[in-house]
């Protein structure tokens, strides 16, 4: 008798690849390469502002082999630390991207700290090695500086020379990347419900609430219920990386579920259930309502004049950013205030808050106002400005803060006099003779009346 064996449902994952590094490094353009798109064009201002899932095969350059890869492009501007970070925690191996005629920056050393959090492997990518001014050597020499010893400079860590302008060295990293990935031995069960991380959600006002998902175990298949911190929504409407719709995904795939009943917060691990009822079980026992993050106010800022904000976005992390960036900015005669952030798009009751407010500024990053909002808020004269670069917002809450730092009155003394004789008094009006001891005296100027070195009142010099 013989028996057939069982199929195994355990099999190989694909790898998950986040790539890092210091803002215009090159992170999307050498994504736009492997990817052949333009993601660059699409972005404002040319940089990276959200987390990015993106599906690619990969093929080996020695045995041909294809293979899936998921890479995840994280945002290299300073604001985005959160979104950094919770790329890290889901990704198996990282690139760290240093641009060759630039170095290590400070955001290279951030992201380098959050690698290490992390505790995943990387590899070093020396960029834009077409430049004329590009230094491999000086930039080998600026990591081991910041305690990274690549490969021929005191180090085991993997690093690569590339142009991700024109591919050069490009398939000799990423081969690099996947023998990192072969010694972990990634495996998933296609067998078992779908569990991973979501990365980023978004409110939109014509479909509702989705989340991007990275899935890193099982199967998710359409019918299903997906629940994550205390969020649950159908597995009904499904997106993948270039927005098609698909009825299945499996481990290591980035997807987009549309229809969650809350706004689920960025960075929560989800698990699939069959019915809605043990989703909503699962979603009650890791209720965590999202609170974007806001400095909290010391003693002492809460004695300094505040200009207040009212901040709405397109997603979680962006609101995470923009908090980050405004707790930053102050000084001991202002500070900025947040009264409420979220996301969607700028409304009626926006504007109404900020006009409970003292005219609160009303600041939109890569949203919209809808026209009720626009029509009240010009009527009341609530300033709504919206913002697709995080760094022009921040130029433009610094801006706010020195228009409205309050006017210090500095005393100049041009000169002094000794009264030496009162001749007349009526009303208001003094008729004096005095001796000028040191500078001069002016008509239409300001003077104090000193007496034993105590001030007794001011006067305007009418006329001599």
């Amino acid at each position: 008798m013989t028996t057939v064996p069982k199929k195994t449902t355990i099999i190989e994952r694909p790898p998950i690849v986040v790539v890092m590094g210091h803002i215009d490094h090159g992170k999307s353009t050498l994504l736009d390469y492997i990817r052949k798109t333009k993601i660059v064009d699409d972005e404002a201002g040319g940089i990276t502002q959200h987390v990015s899932a993106y599906e690619t095969i990969y093929e080996g350059s020695a045995d041909h082999k294809k293979r899936r890869v998921t890479f995840l492009d994280t945002p290299g501007h300073e604001a985005f630390q959160t979104l950094r970070s919770r790329g890290a925690k889901v990704a198996d191996v990282a690139i760290l991207v240093v641009s060759a005629d630039d170095g290590v920056k400070r955001q290279t050393v951030e992201a380098l700290s959050v690698i290490r959090e992390q505790n995943i492997p990387f590899v070093v990518a020396i960029n834009k090695i077409d430049k004329p001014n590009a230094n491999i050597d000086k930039t080998k020499i600026s990591l081991a500086e910041n305690d990274v010893y690549v490969e021929g400079y005191g180090g085991t860590v993997s690093c690569v020379p590339i142009s991700a302008k024109t591919g050069e060295g490009v398939q000799e990293l990423l081969d690099v990347v996947f023998l990192s990935t072969d010694l972990q031995e990634l495996t998933g069960d296609t067998n078992t419900p779908a569990k991973g991380v979501v990365i980023e959600s978004k409110l939109d006002p014509r479909i509702g609430i989705s989340a991007t998902l990275i899935v890193k175990d099982g199967t998710l298949k359409a019918g299903q219920f997906v629940a994550a911190g205390g969020c649950i929504a159908p597995v009904r409407i499904v997106q993948n990386d270039l927005g098609q719709k698909v009825t299945e995904a499996t481990f290591s795939t980035p997807i987009t579920i549309v229809g969650w009943n809350e706004l689920v917060a960025a960075g929560a691990e989800f698990n699939t259930f069959n019915t809605k009822e043990e989703a909503l079980n699962f979603a009650k026992t890791y209720k965590t309502d999202f609170i974007p993050y806001v400095k909290p106010e010391s003693a002492v800022e809460a004695e300094i004049p505040a200009v207040t904000f009212i901040v709405k976005a397109d997603t979680l992390g962006s609101v995470e950013a923009i908090n980050y960036e405004i707790g930053k900015l102050g000084n001991e005669r202002i500070r900025p205030r947040i009264i409420y952030s979220g996301v969607g798009a700028i409304g009626e009751g926006d504007v109404k808050a900020a006009n409970v407010n003292k005219k609160a500024f009303i600041l939109g990053f890569n949203t919209k106002a809808d026209n009720a909002a626009k029509i009240l808020a010009e009527r009341d004269s609530i300033s709504v400005e919206i913002f697709s670069i995080i760094y022009k917002l921040t130029e433009r809450i610094e801006q706010i803060l020195v228009e409205q730092t309050p006017k210090m009155m500095v005393d100049e003394i041009t000169g002094s006099a000794r009264i030496l004789r009162t001749f007349s008094r009526q009303g208001d009006k003094q008729i004096i003779g005095g001796k000028v001891d040191e500078g001069a005296i002016s008509v239409g100027e300001t003077v104090k009346i000193i007496r034993r070195e105590a001030e007794i009142g001011l006067g305007r010099v009418k006329g001599m």
